[in-house]
């Protein structure tokens, strides 16, 4: 099962930045409803706090949130979006320089106004089709973007999700995404196919089976599954639960050459990192 790890190098603040290992995206939520942490960083000290703790546990960029998109979320004004995140990454920025920082938006303004503060990547879940300004401000910046599947909004997007074929459907998304970005000169593109995203169990647990195949869009893979309910609903555990059967589906998209996990508990995503670098040693 074991995937040969493709390097890629993305522009990053101004240089290259290569990812040439599997790196760890820690989940910083400044939000009072995620489905696991709201309500925990939502001020400047705690979220600070948080961000030392998981530096010192090994995270390689931190992803900055906050606007909750778990199912059936409520979406909160452009200016409680600001509030949340702009000032967090300031201070992030200050205390850690050096530290790469991701903004979770699919606003373009709170993008904008994200890059400005600090932010050098945008994480945007809708790969810009609930913003029609995004992509425009995304070429103009030209900072890495994370493109992420979605079918429908949080608020119903888990209610009833329906694909011709949940594979081939994301496939040919991402297809034609990729040349829409080419057309556009966004250049520094991630590729997240969304689990949890308006997916069944079944779905995502295909598309972790099969995540190897978006390797074919020459783009640096990003997963995102820590104590989702496609762990919770299969185990009957709740997300606090959760935090083992993470680490199997962080090693199964290890396995299958993901080049960034977007994790809660980052010591444990280090050590899957690890062990399956290991694998790839001769001996």
């Amino acid at each position: 099962m074991l995937t040969h790890f493709k390097s890629y190098s993305i522009k990053l603040n101004g240089r290259l930045y290569t990812i040439d290992q599997p790196k760890v995206m820690g989940i910083l939520n400044t939000t009072h409803d995620s489905f696991f942490d709201g309500g925990k960083y939502h001020t400047i000290d705690s979220a600070l706090s948080r961000v030392e703790v998981m530096l010192e546990e090994g995270a390689d960029m931190i992803d900055v949130g906050g606007q909750s998109t778990r199912p059936g979320a409520d979406m909160i004004t452009l200016s409680e979006e600001l509030q949340r995140t702009v000032p967090v990454i300031e201070a992030i920025h200050r205390r850690f320089p050096d530290l790469i920082i991701s903004i979770d938006t699919f606003k373009a303004d709170v993008a904008r106004k994200a890059v400005e503060a600090g932010a050098g990547i945008i994480n945007d879940v809708s790969a810009g089709d609930d913003d029609v300004e995004m992509l425009n401000t995304v070429a103009e910046l030209q900072v890495p973007y994370i493109a992420m599947h979605k079918q429908g909004n949080p608020k119903t997007m888990q209610q009833d999700p329906q694909y011709k074929d949940v594979l081939l459907d994301i496939l040919e998304y991402f297809s034609q995404k990729t040349e829409l970005f080419r057309s556009m000169g966004i250049q520094n593109v991630i590729i997240d196919p969304g689990f949890g995203f308006g997916k069944t169990v079944e779905h995502n647990y295909r598309l972790m089976k099969n995540l190897k195949l978006f390797h074919s869009f020459e783009r640096p893979v990003l997963v995102g599954v820590s104590r989702k309910s496609m762990i919770c609903k299969l185990l009957k555990v709740d997300p606090k639960d959760a935090l083992n059967g993470s680490t199997v589906l962080h090693t199964i998209a290890l396995l299958q050459g993901a080049h960034i996990i977007r994790v809660h508990d980052v010591k444990e995503a280090r050590e899957a990192v690890k062990i399956v670098q290991q694998l790839t040693i001769d001996n």
